[in-house]
């Protein structure tokens, strides 16, 4: 159950605003490549104007290392962001210093002002408490609205909530309902799908979602993993022989809930123009051959455990996706969840992208925009971004 304030539980009318949002967009040459980030937070934004309130929104962009970047600079973002509002966005050419003082002090109620990246401070990922008070001497209160970094402490996401009363914004609010519905009262059939590169960050997440959930299934470089947990050669695929341990006792633990790919697209090197073949899993991938997707049994496999499905959950891909030869079974599978019929939460970061560019966003009941901090969320960690919001 989602227990904190929001912005409809306090008065915006004449109040300053400072608003964390994600505006963590890609961004190449001052040109950004996708702005569903961007587009998330106007609810709550064209919400808060509405109720009268002046927006001072902060966010990092990149990993600058602590100091002024100019590409990671987020003035292309309050262009974006003034063109989706159809109104001015001023921009401070700073996070806490003269330009960003004066620029805050000129804000009235039902404008909107960005702050320069919050990461071009090193102050801010330390949580800084000094950095902190002064970031939240520019609102009356702190709205959170940036579930993709709620994962971390930094201060503009938990030191401000010290100096400031602190609720979520709609984005926030709505990513908090659908994961935690899907943990704490899933519909069943509920499958979960988990990929990526490493199984060794997806440990806790293994581990709870086997309690929560019908079937699991594995997929990507993780599932070499397992398969090699399983004694079968896997080549010179991503393996990680430190896990193979952990991923043996998972196999043991999950009483065949696991479902793990049962043929592979192997590649004899890591590019698009390799040569490819589709082997059995049980046969093992052969000396300077790699695992780069899963094949079509395995699709084949992964498909018929999602008929019945009354709630799906999936983080990562199934494959190296960004190369086309290897990208079938990522996009094919995103097809079978898009139409199977149940609640389907994609939670972020490479599956979400994926989904976005096989144009099935729409089609997916929930497409969160945080990996990492969903990815917490799914294991039941406490995210510090969240803890710091006031209760209902």
């Amino acid at each position: 159950m989602f227990n904190k304030k929001t912005v409809r539980d306090i008065d915006l009318k004449g109040k300053r605003a400072l608003v964390r949002v994600d505006f963590n967009v890609p961004l190449k040459d001052g040109v950004i490549s996708d702005d569903t980030r961007i587009r998330a937070a106007l609810p709550t934004l064209r919400y808060m104007l509405d109720q009268g309130a002046a927006c001072v929104l902060c966010s990092h962009l990149g990993r600058p290392k602590g100091q002024p970047a100019p590409e990671y600079s987020l003035k292309p973002v309050a262009a974006r962001l003034s063109e989706l509002l159809a109104m001015p966005v001023a921009f401070a050419e700073d996070t806490i210093g003269p330009a960003a003082k004066a620029a805050v002090e000129k804000l009235k109620p039902g404008e909107l002002l960005l702050l320069e990246n919050t990461r071009f401070q090193s102050e801010e990922k330390k949580n800084d408490e000094a950095f902190a008070r002064e970031l939240a001497s520019f609102g009356d209160v702190f709205v959170n609205d940036a579930f993709g970094t709620a994962h971390r402490a930094h201060a503009s996401t938990e030191g401000v909530t010290h100096f400031l009363p602190a609720v979520a914004g709609f984005l926030m609010e709505k990513e908090l309902e659908y994961l935690g519905d899907a943990l704490d009262e899933p519909e069943h059939p509920f499958i979960a799908i988990l990929g990526g590169a490493k199984i060794s960050d997806k440990i806790g997440v293994v581990e709870r979602l086997l309690q929560k959930a019908d079937r699991l299934i594995i997929g990507g470089g993780m599932a070499n993993t397992f398969l090699a947990a399983q004694g079968y050669a896997m080549g010179d695929s991503l393996v990680e022989e430190d896990s193979i341990a952990t991923a043996k006792e998972l196999l043991e633990a999950s009483s065949g809930k696991l479902l793990l790919p049962v043929d592979l697209m192997v590649a004899d090197a890591f590019d698009a123009k390799a040569k490819t073949k589709v082997v059995p899993a049980e046969k093992g991938v052969e000396a300077g051959w790699r695992a780069l997707d899963i094949g079509p049994e395995s699709l084949k496999t992964f498909q018929a455990a999602l008929v019945n499905a009354k709630l799906v959950v999936w983080n990562g891909p199934m494959g190296v996706f960004e190369m086309e030869p290897f990208a079938v079974g990522t996009y094919k599978l995103a097809e079978a969840v898009a139409s199977c019929g149940a609640t389907t939460i994609i939670g972020g970061g490479d599956s979400a992208a994926a989904v976005r560019k096989a144009g099935l966003a729409d089609k997916i009941s929930h497409v969160s925009t945080g990996g990492g901090a969903s990815l917490e969320f799914l294991e039941g960690k406490t995210l510090p971004g969240v803890a710091a919001l006031a209760d209902r």
